[in-house]
């Protein structure tokens, strides 16, 4: 396969050799960092579909910092050089999944949304010169990971290649748990789990109760913020993820990210904390980003010496509570993978996740040729994939 691509192109749309001219000059890509911040926050203002993931003050974050996750490209689209009307942060095809071919890939926010952030009332023109800009990088595809399958960005990306004789390939595609947040909180939850388990829960938050008063604190300014990621990293740390080393807080690189991103977001008023606590002690903390009409429920942690009392699922049922009543959220993206065996019983609504090849030429072999790596190389992952997981899960169970 290495003797079939072009490594030339593979350079010209890698991430890392990015197009450094200025937006708007005619540059293909320009590293992320050098995005004006201001116009990228100006976009998430006027996003024709929410994704708090790719919020400058998170991805700029995760790509200063976050180990393997850095020095990525941005395909933009500016109606002029003081507006951005389009953005997919992105990485090359080798960079993402090691395939030496010319594509560009959304890059990773950590999070599992990569929605392109596109300008409501200039959607097409958006997708228009963001594909255009590809080509013009070397690449013949772009692939768009974990992107929502039904929303706006989509729709628009759709209707740009229907156009142009072409249409998006779903490469791979699952659903997802969300909370419809306009609804009444305790008619969701009856209807989601029944009497039967809500009454076990209200026992084993009683039973809680006996360590000290249950109480639920979110954290929004920030200098409470500050203070409850430190309780969030330690408690996340504190578990299996901490056993595992993949909690936040064993990574420097990581540890710096989620405390930059955390304390930015609370500037602005799109990140909270939330902590359940028994007395002073607190027993599980999540992180929430905001972004629109939208909350996305990002990481959670947990003490595991409270595991019989449920603390997760506690602090998601105070977490759903809290979100329906605020007026602000309508929907609320678990983010989570699917068949989550915590969230899916309590939040019933699903969104549609894939991953998504957008070819950039009509007929054109190579679209085909990357396609067909992809599939080689995930039916190559996937058995391994799955033995890892019956692995941990037996772990995890003795």
């Amino acid at each position: 396969m290495a003797d079939i691509a072009d490594t030339s192109t593979v350079r010209r749309a890698s991430g890392k050799d990015a197009d450094a001219r200025a937006p708007g000059s005619g540059g293909a890509l320009t590293p992320l960092a050098n995005v004006s911040a201001n116009q990228w926050r100006a976009l998430s203002t006027r996003a024709a579909e929410p994704n708090g993931y790719y919020l400058p003050e998170w991805e700029l974050a995760v790509n200063a910092s976050a180990p393997g996750r850095g020095n990525a490209a941005a395909l933009g689209a500016w109606r002029d050089a003081s507006t951005l009307i389009g953005l997919v942060p992105v990485v090359s095809m080798w960079r993402a999944y090691k395939i030496p071919l010319p594509a560009l890939v959304s890059a990773d926010p950590y999070g599992t949304l990569c929605t392109p952030l596109l300008d409501d009332d200039m959607a097409a023109e958006a997708v228009t010169d963001i594909l255009q800009r590809a080509r013009r990088a070397g690449a013949h595809a772009l692939i768009l990971r974990a992107t929502s399958l039904d929303g706006a960005a989509m729709k628009a990306f759709s209707e740009v290649l229907h156009r142009g004789g072409m249409q998006p390939l779903v490469l791979q595609s699952h659903v997802r748990a969300c909370l419809d947040a306009t609804g009444d909180a305790d008619a969701l939850l009856r209807e989601a789990l029944g009497a039967k388990k809500l009454k076990e829960l209200r026992r084993q938050r009683n039973r809680l109760a006996e360590h000290g008063a249950v109480h639920f604190d979110v954290a929004r300014t920030p200098a409470e913020i500050a203070a409850a990621i430190e309780t969030f990293l330690v408690l996340e740390a504190s578990g299996w993820k901490g056993q595992r080393g993949t909690a936040l807080g064993q990574d420097e690189g990581d540890a710096t990210f989620v405390r930059r991103a955390t304390s930015a977001l609370a500037e602005t008023g799109q990140c909270e904390i939330v902590t359940l606590r028994a007395g002073e002690r607190p027993v599980a903390a999540a992180i929430v980003l905001r972004h629109q009409d939208r909350a996305f429920y990002f990481k959670l942690g947990v003490d595991e010496r409270f595991a019989k009392f449920s603390p997760g699922v506690q602090l998601t049922l105070e977490l759903t509570q809290h979100l329906c009543a605020d007026p602000a959220i309508a929907t609320v993206d678990s983010t989570a993978n699917p068949d989550h065996p915590m969230i899916n019983p309590i939040w019933r609504g699903r969104l549609a996740i894939g991953d998504v090849l957008i070819p950039l030429r009509r007929n054109d072999p190579v679209v085909s040729l990357i396609r067909a790596a992809l599939a080689l190389r995930g039916a190559i992952r996937e058995p391994a994939r799955r033995l890892v997981h019956f692995i941990r899960a037996r772990q995890e169970k003795s």
